[in-house]
């Protein structure tokens, strides 16, 4: 603790000593009244402005409770400030009733609100935007309770006697919530925080015992200002102040939420609990006999008039409770999607992983006889045969090549090395593969449709890698429409901070494009393919930490996306560059272009 806050701490006792040794040694009279109601008031502008630096160290809801407990200190500082006035500079007793006695009701409307934060328990936006209402409500719901019990006694029916009565039963009930809350929290909090609240409370109850004796001493007409009942008045004071320096210098630390225990259900169940309770108080006034008639109409208006008000900040809030719950039913249905689509991913890995080391081992065994069978092979082929025997030589022999060019598919699809990445350009990466595609096209009406966004970022990858991928597709897509034609449009263009590539035609479209990416799944005719090419294509993307998915379109054929991170630079996207392709139309040159 600072040399400073050991200070201001020490004013603070000094004050309280100051007010005990005057209220024993000055003689009663307007010296004693001035000293206790200066002494008094100094003691809560030290407490307000010590809790002043919380509210700046601090954000969100702890703020909002340092901020909520600085506006009730403040609130009963400009009460005293009041009786400052009356006593001292007018030199007249402070009036009774007075209209500002509501000041010094509502400071503690403010103190119960903070309270209702729970600062010690962790908690997000959410919970400050509900808190601020709930003490909206609170404040509508005591200050109501106020020109119930107590205003119509002192404008519409004055009499002194109900004032004072309603006004300290009312007074009373609400210093004893404020210590119930705090000292519930005090049991519930752990820490600083638990030496926080216990400050509180020990302040709470301070004063609540201070101000029942002052008013027992007032009945009896034996209190004056500055006398010994006031010094534990001035202790509860300071004390304010010693709880703004420690709670600075040792900030506690939140709980977790799962501590809170339903503070939001019992919140809300206390909301309603005080809209209900209104038209009970009406109720009371209606029958009850012994009041004027005045004061009847009136508890009748303001009742009516605090259930409209009440009525709107409930709709008001559960305004928002629907507007979060719009927000959290979409993010859990957005989050159920991603984990479906990343259980999904994490099946296929499994798969992929599964087979690469089964396929691994297997492919290396089925090598060695075929090594062999394709020697043997050779050796007949170099020996006189019959027209009969070398047609099934050479049937043995393209089986054997056949099955050596599946084995080694299956080692390209098993090899699990790391791929040396390096800066790629997607745009002239896709269009090498187009080039490279469009020769092997049969289909006579068959058009690539490119477009490339200008200036796109580049990705970290392997290029060889890549252009595999983008060439197999593209196989693929215009393979299926080698018998109807169409057109295969490629697109590539920035979105957000990835670089999207989209290859879509309008094919007859995959027949099951969930399985698409599976091992061993082709629609080929046998001898055709064995159906790892998207596996590898896959397991490629997914070693670039890029994404890649398959569907049918709407209006058909089928389209496939892959998505890599971008290496983002500050380089804007200009613009888009389209160019269309014809299988039949790439001149000899293009072709040649093309193989090189």
């Amino acid at each position: 603790m600072s040399g400073l806050s050991k200070l201001w701490i020490g004013s603070a006792v000094g004050l309280v000593c100051a007010q005990a040794m005057a209220s024993l040694m000055v003689r009663r009279g307007f010296a004693l009244v001035a000293l206790s109601d200066i002494t008094q008031f100094i003691l809560l502008l030290a407490g307000t402005i010590a809790l002043l630096p919380n509210v700046l160290a601090t954000r969100s809801r702890i703020r909002l409770f340092w901020a909520l407990m600085m506006l009730g200190m403040a609130f009963w500082t400009s009460y005293q400030g009041l009786w400052m006035y009356f006593e001292v500079l007018l030199r007249k007793d402070f009036p009774n009733p007075f209209g500002g006695d509501v000041v010094l009701f509502l400071h503690l409307v403010p103190m119960t609100a903070a309270l209702a934060m729970q600062p010690h328990v962790q908690s997000n936006d959410r919970t400050t935007r509900l808190g601020t209402l709930d003490f909206a409500l609170l404040l509508v719901w005591w200050l109501y309770l106020y020109l119930f019990a107590v205003i119509p006694w002192q404008y519409v029916h004055p009499y002194e006697p109900n004032y004072d009565h309603n006004l300290n039963i009312l007074y009373l009930t609400e210093k004893i919530v404020f210590l119930a809350c705090v000292g519930m929290l005090w049991i519930r909090s752990q820490d600083s925080w638990r030496v926080i609240y216990a400050n509180w409370f020990g302040a709470g109850l301070t004063y609540s015992l201070s101000s029942y004796l002052a008013n027992w001493a007032i009945e009896r007409k034996i209190y004056q200002t500055g006398s010994l009942y006031d010094v534990p008045l001035a202790a509860s004071m300071a004390w304010v102040t010693v709880i703004g320096v420690l709670a600075l210098h040792a900030p506690g630390k939140q709980q977790p939420a799962r501590a809170s225990g339903g503070y939001g259900v019992w919140v809300a169940r206390l909301g309603m609990a005080a809209i209900f309770s209104l038209p009970l108080f009406a109720l009371r006034s209606l029958f009850d006999a012994g009041i004027p008639s005045s004061v009847r109409t009136f508890r009748l208006v303001l009742t009516l008039s605090s259930m409209l008000l009440m009525g709107a900040l409930v709709f008001f809030k559960q305004h928002l409770l629907d507007r979060e719950l719009l927000r959290l039913l979409n993010a859990s249905q957005e989050s159920f999607g991603n984990l479906k689509r990343v259980q999904a991913q994490l099946v296929q890995s499994e798969k992929l992983a599964s087979l690469g080391q089964l396929v691994g081992g297997a492919a290396h065994e089925l090598n060695n006889p075929l090594t062999a069978l394709m020697g043997y092979s050779d050796l007949l082929a170099a020996t006189e045969l019959s027209g009969e025997q070398r047609s099934l030589m050479r049937k043995i022999e393209h089986q054997v090549r056949r099955t050596r060019t599946l084995v080694s598919s299956l080692l390209s699809f098993a090899k699990q090395v790391p791929a040396e990445k390096t800066l790629v350009d997607i745009n002239a990466l896709v269009q090498t593969a187009v080039k490279l595609c469009l020769p092997q096209s049969r289909g006579p009406n068959v058009q690539v449709h490119t477009n490339f966004a200008k200036e796109l970022p580049r990705v970290l990858g392997d290029s060889n890698q890549l252009l595999q991928v983008c060439l197999h597709i593209t196989n693929n897509a215009l393979h299926a429409l080698t018998d109807t034609g169409g057109t295969l449009t490629v697109t590539a263009r920035l979105q957000d901070t990835s670089v999207l590539l989209e290859f879509s035609d309008d094919g007859p479209g995959m027949e099951e494009p969930e399985r698409v990416f599976d091992p061993f799944y082709t629609t080929r005719p046998v001898g055709q393919g064995p159906g790892l090419g998207l596996s590898v294509c896959y397991g490629i993307i997914q070693e670039h930490n890029g994404k890649i998915g398959c569907q049918n379109r709407p209006e058909g054929g089928a389209i496939f996306r892959i998505e890599l991170p971008a290496v983002l630079e500050s380089v804007p996207i200009a613009g888009s560059v389209s160019r269309t392709y014809g299988s039949t139309e790439i001149s000899p040159e293009a072709k040649a272009a093309a193989s090189s």
